[in-house]
């Protein structure tokens, strides 16, 4: 049963390191072409915790792919005015080439206002509604990169969404709603559901694709798992727990992401590699 149950397991990490690698690749040819080196800029508001752990993860991924990280940390107190000044600085300077908000953004400063500063070419993070028009549409974006990250590690799993019936769990702009647009591209047939949704066990049963992106510990029950569908978990709560029982879910899917491990390093993967592909476009250089 052990066995079985690890067959399940759709592994983040190993496809993100392969991502991170050929991320490499194009941040030394760029370096080579056009003597500059991919810079991501973060913007960190206030001091929370666990915010400035994940930019240091992201910092770390960045070096490792030879990428330079420009951090600008901001205090409480900070206001939208300022924030959007110094986002603004950033989009202005030719040797930045990637913009990072971290989020939550602290209030009361406005966060869609601070990512509405951010150049749709620099946006990175896919968090501007230019962005999110461009990935509604199917057009090329810079997408969000949570659920970039999952559109490629379905892929990676061989998941065939063409004709399926996906439900996607969370309705935020930066997550839920790209996810929903990048599924129905891919032919398959969504639910946009939500904490509020009626009657989502019986929603949730219907679905072989299941993304859990709603920001509450187990909130999704394993009884709500139809025998054999694909489960996502996009959550991450305190103690290392996701979105998903993931003991009551494992027995029917027929495959799950673990917290972590899962979702987490093909977000940040995809971060890295999205930085180097604006880099590229902004110096012309043909990848």
């Amino acid at each position: 049963m052990e066995t079985t149950n690890k067959a399940k397991l759709m592994d983040g990490s190993a496809p993100a390191k392969r991502m991170l690698a050929r991320a490499k690749g194009k941040v030394e040819k760029i370096r080579r072409a056009a003597q500059m080196t991919p810079t991501l800029a973060t913007v960190l508001v206030g001091d929370d915790l666990a915010s400035a752990t994940y930019v240091r993860m992201k910092r770390k991924r960045c070096e490792d792919a030879g990428m330079k990280s420009l951090l600008l940390e901001m205090p409480h107190g900070t206001t939208t005015g300022q924030i959007v000044a110094e986002i603004e600085k950033l989009g202005a300077d030719p040797t930045v080439h990637g913009i990072l908000v971290q989020h939550p953004v602290p209030q009361p400063i406005d966060k869609r206002a601070a990512f509405e500063a951010i150049p749709i070419e620099k946006d990175v993070d896919g968090v501007t509604s230019g962005t999110l028009g461009r990935v509604i549409l199917g057009m090329p974006s810079f997408a969000s990169c949570t659920p970039a990250g999952i559109m490629a590690l379905l892929g990676e799993y061989h998941v065939e969404l063409d004709g399926t019936h996906a439900v996607v769990i969370g309705r935020s702009p930066i997550l839920g709603r790209p996810m929903a647009s990048m599924l129905i591209n891919a032919h398959a047939t969504v639910t946009l559901c939500h904490s509020r949704t009626r009657s989502l066990p019986s929603i949730v049963r219907n679905a072989d694709v299941v993304i859990a992106a709603v920001g509450r510990p187990r909130f999704v029950q394993g009884g709500w798992i139809k025998v054999g569908a694909v489960v996502i978990d996009a959550g991450y709560n305190p103690g290392n727990i996701g979105d998903v029982d993931f003991e009551g879910a494992l027995e029917p899917c027929s495959l799950i992401t673990p917290v972590p491990g899962g979702v987490g390093p093909m977000t940040i993967a995809t971060l890295i590699d999205q930085t180097a592909d604006a880099a590229a476009l902004q110096l012309g250089i043909e990848l």
